[in-house]
């Protein structure tokens, strides 16, 4: 067996399929999907984030991301609104319906979290942080987890090995990129690492266009060549105005753009045999 016993694709003979009940119907992460989960880099306020969760409602996500808590490099950028923040999330899944993942940073705020979003995501820097997943293990509750800046695959899969062992089954994987030598690209997207999982895990993988490569321009064909490779999904960071936003704007899209990529990223997925 490999060390990822719970993870590995030997363990298991069907593919798992995360489905996540929300009021406009339940979403599907997995093996014959291809769900699109947007949304700008933090929520800002509560103007511009109801805004642009109403338009990608209409032009077709899935599934609305946006940072309440946001880890930075720097501890005087933009860190997110915290409690205000949520709030203004759960008025955008009430006015859409549409189910909400945000980033979990502390245990502390499990409680907070728990009760008030759809899917909790682990960002990269917390991938090995144990003692989050260990807590994410024993919650009834989607994990969203990203790779980390300079992980392995296997360190990736035992990252989420922690999860499942705990008893939560739920666990999808994201490929983000990750840091190489090239400094032209925020990271080093890591396509390969699609159909790989699929080989060696039945867990669901989606691939972050956005935070893999930092560049609006890339984000759309990145987004094709991970359908195309077999990912189950996309997540992607989309703000009204990217010139004003508070954290990532180079490598967000514009609601035009997005509506772009939406458009091609259903043609790949239909030749993949995928729902949308």
């Amino acid at each position: 067996m490999k060390p990822f016993k719970l993870a590995a694709r030997e363990n298991k003979d069907k593919d798992t399929i995360i489905e996540i009940p929300a009021p406009a119907g339940t979403v599907r992460i997995g093996q014959g999907y291809c769900t699109v989960i947007a949304g700008p880099c933090a929520v800002e306020n509560r103007e511009d984030y109801l805004s642009v969760a109403c338009a990608l409602r209409k032009y077709g996500v899935h599934i609305l991301r946006g940072g309440i808590f946001k880890p930075r490099t720097s501890p005087y950028s933009f860190r997110g609104l915290g409690k205000e923040g949520l709030a203004i999330m759960v008025e955008a899944r009430q006015i859409t319906g549409l189910p909400v993942v945000t980033e979990i940073m502390d245990v502390r705020d499990l409680d907070l979290l728990y009760d008030q979003v759809d899917i909790l995501q682990v960002g990269s820097r917390n991938m090995q942080n144990y003692t989050l997943l260990d807590q994410l293990g024993q919650v009834d509750k989607p994990v969203l987890l990203k790779r980390g800046l300079s992980a392995t695959i296997e360190e990736w899969l035992l990252a989420a090995e922690y999860i499942l062992s705990g008893g939560n089954d739920q666990v999808i994987l994201c490929e983000r990129g990750i840091r190489t030598f090239e400094p032209y690209t925020r990271n080093t997207v890591d396509i390969g690492a699609v159909p790989l999982i699929k080989h060696l895990s039945h867990l669901p993988i989606i691939v972050d266009p956005s935070h893999a490569t930092g560049r609006w321009k890339m984000v759309i064909p990145v987004a094709k060549a991970a359908v195309a490779a077999g990912a189950d999904g996309i997540i992607v960071e989309v703000h009204q105005e990217p010139d004003r936003a508070l954290s990532d704007g180079k490598q967000s899209l514009t609601l035009d753009h997005f509506q772009q990529m939406y458009e091609q990223v259903v043609k790949l997925a239909a030749l993949e045999n995928k729902n949308i």
